[in-house]
C-alpha cells in the first residue's frame, strides 16, 4: 500500500514539474521572441486574443493602461537596433489548474545596460492542442 501511494506521489510530481517546465519554457520563449524584436515568434506563444494591461507607479499614483495586441507587436517590431534592452526575470511562481496556469514573475528592465524599472508581470496562459499559449498580461511599473 504505501509503495503504490510513493508511486501516485512520484508519478503527479512528475507530471506537475513536466506542466511548470513547458510554462517556463512558453515564457522563456515569449522573452527571447521579445528581446530579438521578433514578433512574428511573440505571436506563436500568444493567444490571438492576447490581452494587455499595466500598471504605472509613480508619485501622481497608479496609472492603469490597456495596449492593444496588434500595437505591442508594432512597437516590439520598431524597436531601434542601436537600442539595447533586456527584461530579467527574477523568480517564476507558476499555478496550474489543468488547461489554465498563472505565472507570477517580478522583474528588472535595463535600457542601455541602465535599470529603467521594475515590477511584476502576472501571465494567465491556457493549453490547447498546439501547447500553452498566452492569453493575458498585466504587469506593475515602478522607477
Amino acid at each position: 500500500m504505501k509503495k503504490g501511494l510513493l508511486f501516485i506521489l512520484v508519478l503527479f510530481s512528475q507530471i506537475s514539474f513536466a506542466q511548470e517546465s513547458e510554462i517556463q519554457m512558453t515564457i522563456g520563449n515569449f522573452f527571447n521572441a521579445f528581446h530579438q524584436r521578433d514578433s512574428i515568434a511573440l505571436k506563436k506563444v500568444c493567444s490571438e486574443n492576447l490581452v494587455l494591461h499595466s500598471i504605472s507607479e509613480s508619485e501622481k499614483g497608479p496609472k492603469f493602461s490597456i495596449q492593444k495586441a496588434s500595437d505591442f507587436y508594432k512597437s516590439i517590431a520598431t524597436i531601434p537596433l542601436s537600442m539595447k534592452f533586456e527584461e530579467k526575470i527574477l523568480t517564476f511562481k507558476v499555478q496550474i489548474d489543468g488547461s489554465m496556469a498563472h505565472v507570477w514573475t517580478p522583474y528588472e528592465f535595463y535600457v542601455n545596460d541602465k535599470l529603467s524599472h521594475s515590477g511584476v508581470n502576472s501571465f494567465q496562459l491556457y493549453k490547447d492542442n498546439e501547447g500553452w499559449k498566452v492569453v493575458y498580461i498585466i504587469d506593475t511599473r515602478r522607477k
